[in-house]
């Protein structure tokens, strides 16, 4: 059956999935780019000065500072699984689920790697992932029952397979030799298929076969040329070498002759591995993402199709709500990007330039998509985590990038040629100097004054679904989206009180297999005169949804990933109780345990007096979000946790 309802696969718009649907599984993780040429791109360095700097006239920017940020990877799958409501009901998605980090997400941390531990091969032979990892192998089935999470099987976390699900060795790229003779020293060899080799003069060739290949032509040869006429197929499918023999006869149509070179290609995958672990795996949210300023980031998105709904033949794409994403190509929305085809993977690049809070979803009939599941967070953190220094030089030293650059007219930081304000600048300068230092501190934004110091962060997730949307969603009905009411109201994919339950919530689904399917816990955790960062994103696609703070004061200090100050370098901040959202808004709010510090300008200071401890609540105070459907409890609520 053809599939109608994914629109993005009629007309034009159907050429876009090609590219995807010729890859097949592969994941792509360099160790090194141009942007990153180091050897070692497994950590952040710290943060000295802009890589791309303006010169002393004109716009033109060479990569010429030092390197700054690391590469980090990431591979999700695009499927369906299921999810348990705090009545237990349990909910059929449209979902994303881990394909990397599995151990990260389950224990609620971003799933994003840097290279050496997203290239971590899994040894099948010994440690063959099994369905429901790592749900199957920490916490395995008893009968029909899996009873929480213990502090010891939470240990086997750490323990457990990280890298990337189904990475294998690469293979030498290889083609049947359809025709092999000599001239001479001169051998030509003709694959019976293009040599989509990579070949160039001077390339390294294995040539093997059987006993009716001549032992002269085989061994590591050397290309001489490559695209060569011949009388069978077109020059792309062959090339030459020399050898030391003469005389060697002509073979053609051999059964076993073969050539190949070392990879041109890597990221291979076992795909029995990726269906094993990626069917049915969808968490919800979607699996969470963290990456730093400058940094390059590389997902890949692995379509490994719907099980309760063979009929459907969606394709998948991510997209980066709001994000500033300099290529259209990368941004997920299909008219100008490409769709991933069941059975298929294509690896979105990114490169992170402003901090804040953002969300990505797929976007393929997007209400559809995100209704049922297929979206969750990404949050960049600041170059001025990095910063050891004083952080107003810092926040100067930064806009002589041009990327980055605020050119507030006055700050002495740029060029004069350059001084025109920008009202798109994302971190003016502030106008005191507060004298604040970095050094193994955490900011929510680059700030130049330290004013958003946080000790400790959490993403907040709000979200909310139909039931009776996903029902006939798994029941081949249409689905009715005028209709759609949202009656399950949720903070990182639960109701209260499975909000302050520390462990992944394991669901059912309808193979038998337990998935960690909903890993996020939300409970704020804050010592006595910590500062505790909520990165808040509304997922809805129908409803505003509001959270309300009793207790402890709520700062908003940022707002859609972008830093509360006007051009002239004042800050914006508010302090307030509650925060209402629409769908695809974002606030970075910061929750204080401190009454009184010492030093007002910088919050990183000692507090003299701390709050009381105790727990506190953080909730909707729309009344009717405080219920799973029917039932008149959960719904948005959590606990602030304020304790030694």
């Amino acid at each position: 059956m053809f599939n109608t309802r994914g629109w993005i696969a009629l007309g034009l718009l159907s050429a876009f999935a090609l590219p995807a649907m010729a890859q097949s599984f592969r994941v792509q993780c360099p160790t090194s780019t141009i942007t990153h040429p180091g050897a070692n791109n497994n950590s952040e360095p710290a943060y000295i000065g802009p890589t791309y700097t303006a010169p002393s006239t004109g716009y033109t920017v060479g990569k010429n500072g030092p390197v700054n940020g690391a590469i980090k990877c990431q591979q999700i799958s695009g499927g369906d699984g299921y999810a348990t409501m705090g009545d237990g009901t349990q909910t059929y998605l449209f979902s994303f689920g881990p394909l990397s980090g599995l151990a990260n997400i389950a224990s609620g941390q971003p799933g994003s790697l840097p290279p050496s531990a997203f290239n971590t091969r899994n040894d099948p032979t010994a440690n063959l992932l099994q369905p429901g990892d790592p749900a199957t192998t920490v916490a395995p089935v008893t009968g029909q029952f899996i009873p929480p999470l213990t502090g010891a099987q939470m240990s086997q976390l750490a323990g457990f397979y990280n890298g990337a699900v189904g990475l294998d060795y690469d293979v030498a790229n290889t083609v049947n030799i359809f025709d092999i003779s000599e001239t001479g020293n001169t051998v030509t060899a003709v694959a019976n298929s293009p040599l989509d080799l990579n070949l160039q003069p001077g390339a390294t060739v294995v040539i093997s076969g059987g006993a009716d290949l001549p032992a002269g032509y085989k061994g590591n040869v050397t290309v001489t040329a490559a695209n060569v006429p011949n009388a069978f197929f077109p020059p792309s499918f062959a090339f030459q070498y020399t050898v030391g023999t003469t005389g060697l006869a002509a073979v053609q149509a051999s059964p076993t002759a073969t050539a190949s070179i070392p990879k041109a290609i890597d990221g291979h995958v076992d795909a029995r591995q990726i269906m094993d672990v990626g069917v049915m795996n969808g968490n919800l949210p979607a699996p969470l993402m963290a990456i730093d300023e400058d940094d390059e980031f590389f997902l890949t998105l692995t379509n490994v199709g719907m099980i309760m709904r063979p009929d459907l033949f969606e394709q998948h794409t991510v997209h980066f709500h709001g994000y500033p994403n300099a290529s259209a190509f990368y941004d997920g929305v299909p008219d100008a990007s490409v769709a991933i085809n069941i059975a298929a993977s294509f690896t979105y690049y990114y490169l992170a330039p402003d901090a804040g809070t953002y969300f990505w979803h797929c976007h393929i009939t997007p209400p559809e998509h995100l209704q049922m599941g297929m979206v969750g967070q990404l949050y960049v953190r600041p170059r001025q985590n990095r910063v050891t220094g004083a952080l107003y030089a810092a926040l100067q030293t930064q806009q002589r990038d041009l990327r980055t650059a605020c050119r507030r007219p006055g700050d002495g930081a740029i060029p004069a040629v350059t001084t025109d304000p920008d009202i798109l600048c994302s971190n003016p300068v502030p106008v005191v100097n507060t004298g604040a230092a970095g050094g193994g501190k955490t900011y929510a934004y680059n700030d130049g004054d330290g004013s958003t110091y946080y000790d400790v962060d959490y993403p907040v997730q709000m979200h909310g679904f139909d039931p009776n949307f996903h029902f006939v969603g798994m029941t081949f009905n249409p689905e009715g989206f005028a209709d759609m009411k949202e009656k399950y109201f949720l903070l990182n994919g639960r109701s209260y009180p499975d909000t302050v339950n520390p462990d992944p919530l394991q669901t059912q689904s309808a193979d038998g297999v337990y998935h960690f399917s909903q890993p996020l816990p939300t409970i704020i955790k804050i010592a006595p005169g910590q500062r505790a960062l909520l990165r808040i994103s509304n997922l809805n696609v129908s409803e505003y949804q509001t959270l309300a703070s009793l207790g402890v004061p709520m700062q908003v200090v940022g707002y859609n990933a972008k830093l509360l100050r006007d051009q002239a370098g004042n800050n914006l901040y508010y302090t307030t109780n509650s925060i209402t959202l629409g769908g695809g808004e974002s606030l970075d709010v910061i929750l204080d345990s401190c009454a009184v510090r010492s030093v007002l300008t910088d919050p990183s200071s000692s507090c003299t007096t701390p709050m009381p401890t105790g727990t506190y609540y953080l909730y909707t105070p729309n009344l009717d979000h405080l219920s799973n459907d029917a039932e008149n409890f959960g719904g948005q609520m959590t606990e602030v946790r304020v304790a030694l």
